[in-house]
């Protein structure tokens, strides 16, 4: 899978060669339960509390990548976006089997 991906280098700093572990995930609920769309500070425990760069946004575009010039397997491109952060995931498409269109997602990273 190839990712390209803005990330607030002044807030989060990262450089080449960082090596990261990166989840994306439809709710912060531990328990996968979806996410009300609110933020409470209720003290419970989330998936949030095991990285420390979060951030939240939508897919909004999924497309098969044509631009091979090999004719090899068909790619999917996944694009979406987090306050104007952007990010693009580039292939198989069974990686896209469980994303849908105007999908909300959380994006988290931690450096390893």
């Amino acid at each position: 899978m190839y990712m390209q991906l803005d990330i607030a280098t002044d807030v989060y700093p990262m450089h080449m060669g960082d090596k990261f572990t990166m989840v994306l995930a439809p709710t912060l609920n531990l328990d996968g339960t979806p996410d009300t769309g609110y933020y409470t500070q209720a003290g419970r425990k989330t998936l949030a509390d095991k990285y420390d760069y979060v951030m939240h946004g939508k897919l909004y575009k999924i497309s098969e990548d044509n631009s091979s010039k090999d004719k090899g397997p068909t790619k999917v491109e996944i694009y979406a976006s987090f306050g104007g952060l952007l990010m693009l995931l580039k292939g198989d498409p069974s990686s896209a089997a469980n994303l849908e269109l105007d999908q909300k997602l959380f994006l988290l990273i931690r450096k390893v």
